[in-house]
């Protein structure tokens, strides 16, 4: 576990609600300028604070961009848990839990591209408080995948399926610019989850017909 950001504010609610501006303005300076060029006194602006005044909630600039990748994970993982349900057993939920992914990742397009450009600046201990951040959002969508399909797929075959979901919401966002030109977002959607299900039936025909509720299913 990383340690916490030190600050020598004591008034939990006014660090919280700082934090939140300092994110909000590093989010948008990271996307114009980087977080390597971007400088402690630009971060400050960026949020509405004197250089002093930041230095009561942050020691270096990595703790910002730390503070950054966290508060979207936290985001992200939250806006998840309230529309995906874990323990649905049918093909809309795991629809469900794609659809909300992928619109998750249009909405946060400019902060998940900072997320993946800059993590690597970030200390060992923190990269991967970070990436155990996005394991659990992976294991969310492990457990619908399972929940939906059982019998069909190899946990490792389920880890697979669960990254490569991921891996298109993200790809939303790193390609936009040539994606957007072709696709909607519900036709994105619509193509990527009619992608999944050719496999899962493609991988219940290999099954040798053991699985037949679960080759009907998709």
């Amino acid at each position: 576990m990383v340690k916490r950001i030190a600050s020598s504010i004591k008034d939990k609610k006014l660090i919280e609600r700082r934090r939140a501006e300092l994110h909000k303005g590093a989010v948008q300076l990271f996307k114009e300028k980087g977080f390597h060029r971007a400088t402690t006194r630009e971060i400050a602006k960026a949020a509405g604070f004197s250089i002093g005044t930041l230095y009561e909630y942050i020691r270096t600039k990595e703790d910002v961009l730390f503070l950054v990748c966290d508060a979207i994970y936290d985001e992200v993982k939250a806006r998840m848990e309230n529309v995906i349900d874990t323990t649905a057993t049918s093909e809309e939920a795991l629809y469900q839990a794609v659809e909300s992914y992928f619109q998750l990742m249009d909405d946060m397009q400019d902060e998940v591209l900072i997320l993946y450009q800059e993590v690597k600046a970030l200390p060992k201990d923190a990269q991967e408080y970070v990436l155990e951040k996005e394991r659990e959002m992976l294991g969310m969508f492990e457990e619908v995948i399972s929940n939906g399909f059982p019998n069909l797929l190899s946990p490792q075959e389920i880890n697979l399926v669960a990254n490569n979901l991921l891996i298109q919401g993200q790809m939303w966002s790193f390609r936009r610019w040539a994606l957007q030109k072709d696709f909607s977002l519900e036709e994105y959607t619509n193509v990527q989850f009619q992608l999944l299900k050719s496999q899962l039936a493609h991988q219940a025909q290999q099954k040798g017909g053991t699985n037949d509720a679960a080759a009907r299913s998709v």
